[in-house]
């Protein structure tokens, strides 16, 4: 079974601008290997943080100096002159896989509600450019967009919630699961179930959390519930992030951990890795 992390990020200029992360001034591929290697994950996709004007040249090469081990999700501006001739060849570039976006501050989310990045999404339709979204406010928002594109895939994050963006815990940062499990309806939209631990005010192994990964799991299936951490935020080990699934979720079903733990995130953004050294 591969391993493989929805969602990391690696930087090494400043402090984190979101404080629910580790408070340091770098975390490298390096390190990020050493952690994967003990913690048994194969593979790990980087989602270049806004803090560090230099994330994107250590993403691009992350995955140069660990072939197999990295992909990326990126970004471009949220203006159409500046981004839109880029759609196209977005994924011609080494590792990337697609695009990512938050959708939690102002001004972007009045241009999201607004309809004013519509030619966000017919571009990505047409390039075939999956889209990840932090975007707790406006998950119907997505489902219409979901509906006007069907081709275009979509994928939620951090189980829907605002992951280090809250102090919420346990039930109370998952108010919005009804809007989420609504979205299951189209085909084209499916679930990253990163960072749990950190909504937990528990221990290992978080049952108040349980709850709501099954609701995920039963309403989008194993081929669009994806597993991953957002590691620098977690309140506990690589491998116990991988041990709440694969051990503690007594009613995931054994043939679909494979799917979860990896090989459907694989599948969804199109990461065909040719070579595995972990």
């Amino acid at each position: 079974m591969q391993i493989v992390d929805a969602q990391i990020h690696l930087w090494g200029s400043g402090l984190p601008n979101n404080p629910a992360h580790r408070q340091v001034t770098a975390f490298t591929a390096e390190e990020a290997i050493g952690m994967m290697d003990e913690g048994g994950i194969n593979a790990a996709i980087i989602h270049p943080p806004s803090w560090d004007p230099g994330a994107d040249s250590m993403a691009f090469a992350a995955v140069r100096d660990y072939p197999g081990r990295f992909a990326i999700m990126g970004s471009l501006p949220l203006d159409e002159a500046q981004s839109l001739p880029k759609i196209a060849g977005w994924r011609e570039r080494p590792g990337m896989l697609g695009l990512r976006y938050t959708f939690l501050h102002q001004p972007d989310q009045r241009l999201l509600h607004e309809g004013e990045l519509d030619w966000l999404w017919a571009a990505a339709e047409v390039a075939g450019v999956p889209v990840a979204v932090l975007a707790t406010d406006s998950l119907a928002v997505f489902g219409r967009i979901a509906e006007r594109h069907p081709q275009l895939r979509i994928t939620i994050d951090h189980l829907g919630g605002r992951g280090g963006n809250t102090t919420l815990k346990d039930a109370a940062s998952m108010t919005h699961m009804p809007e989420l499990l609504a979205l299951a309806k189209y085909p084209n939209v499916a679930v990253k179930a990163t960072g749990a631990p950190g909504y937990s005010s528990e221990a290992y192994p978080f049952p108040a959390m349980h709850t709501f990964i099954r609701q995920i799991y039963e309403a989008f299936g194993p081929e669009r519930t994806f597993w991953g951490t957002d590691i620098t935020k977690m309140p506990c080990s690589w491998r116990e992030c991988v041990t709440l699934f694969t051990e503690e979720l007594s009613w995931l079903a054994e043939a679909d951990k494979a799917l979860v733990m990896g090989e459907a995130i694989c599948a969804w953004w199109g990461w065909r890795r040719t070579t595995v050294t972990g």
